[in-house]
């Protein structure tokens, strides 16, 4: 038994227990078997268990808000989910509590995601985020620029930037333009230039969402779609889940680039996008595309096969 426990590099009362289970049992007897306990003495009642669901399903909390409101601890709480395999707050819809329906197209084109996200302006010398609120308050106090006049008394009016942005569902490649506004016009010639950007990488799009803005609901931007034949798609009223792809890049946009680190004027942040656009685009890992980046997915970015 010591001789075939070293060859097979295992203790010799493991090698005695799988030689007595063969001796009585055979074959049969070489299956793995379930380490579970026959019996868990100290496992979690299940009312208890029913209430930690109860209070999932119904109010939607997470772990440790559970184990506060019922007194256990939150590791507790956490196996009672797994167990009974309860889908992650971050698989559902907040609003409903149904599982989120996920989907990807085929083929880059198919679908585009189109967006707009409003931003503040920083004033010449940087904002709050970056002195704080009374020095920052001053700088905006002191910024004047003439083409924005002020509307309230004693209140800056450092005006707003508009983030036009495209987003192909297949392959996660993006354009983003920084705009003055979010008028049919602006919108419907940003989607000329964005639909060149995509027509330069080898990409037809085939049809666009967006959401029930008053630019995309215009015939300005209806016709520019119709001159490629491009079908235009429009979320529901007040659902901007449908549109989550362009949604989760504008938060991933102002995370890594807008309020990455502490911008002195809004021309610095400015100058700073089109280099975090390319490597969002060419270097940057996604983790729906397996931790590649978005030009993974596009053999055809660089247009040397054009």
């Amino acid at each position: 038994m010591r001789r075939a426990a070293e060859r097979f590099q295992v203790a010799v009362t493991t090698a005695r227990r799988w030689a007595d289970r063969y001796r009585r049992l055979g074959a049969a007897g070489m299956v793995d078997r379930s380490s579970r306990p026959a019996h868990s003495p100290a496992k979690t009642v299940t009312r208890t268990e029913r209430r930690i669901i109860g209070l999932r399903v119904t109010r939607r909390w997470g772990p440790a808000r559970i184990a506060s409101h019922l007194g256990l601890h939150a590791s507790t709480v956490h196996r009672v989910l797994t167990r009974y395999r309860v889908a992650r707050l971050r698989h559902l819809d907040r609003a409903t509590g149904r599982v989120i329906r996920r989907y990807e197209h085929t083929a880059p084109g198919d679908l585009v995601h189109v967006d707009i996200k409003k931003l503040g302006n920083i004033p010449d010398g940087g904002g709050h985020k970056v002195h704080g609120r009374a020095l920052g308050g001053r700088n905006s106090s002191a910024h004047r620029d003439i083409t924005r006049p002020r509307t309230r008394s004693n209140r800056p009016n450092l005006g707003y930037s508009y983030l036009h942005n495209a987003v192909d569902d297949h392959s996660r490649l993006a354009y983003t333009e920084i705009l003055a506004d979010e008028t049919k016009e602006t919108a419907a010639a940003f989607w000329r230039r964005a639909r060149q950007y995509f027509a330069d990488a080898g990409i037809v799009i085939k049809r666009v969402l967006t959401d029930n803005g008053s630019c995309y609901r215009s015939h300005v931007f209806r016709d520019v779609l119709a001159e490629t034949q491009i079908s235009h798609k429009r979320t529901r009223p007040y659902r901007p889940q449908t549109n989550g792809k362009v949604e989760r890049f504008n938060r991933t946009l102002l995370d890594e680039w807008a309020y990455a680190q502490p911008y002195t004027s809004e021309t610095q942040r400015r100058t700073a996008l089109p280099r975090w656009l390319h490597t969002y685009n060419h270097h940057r890992g996604h983790t729906a595309l397996g931790g590649k980046p978005p030009a993974s997915r596009v053999p055809n970015l660089s247009g040397q096969y054009s």
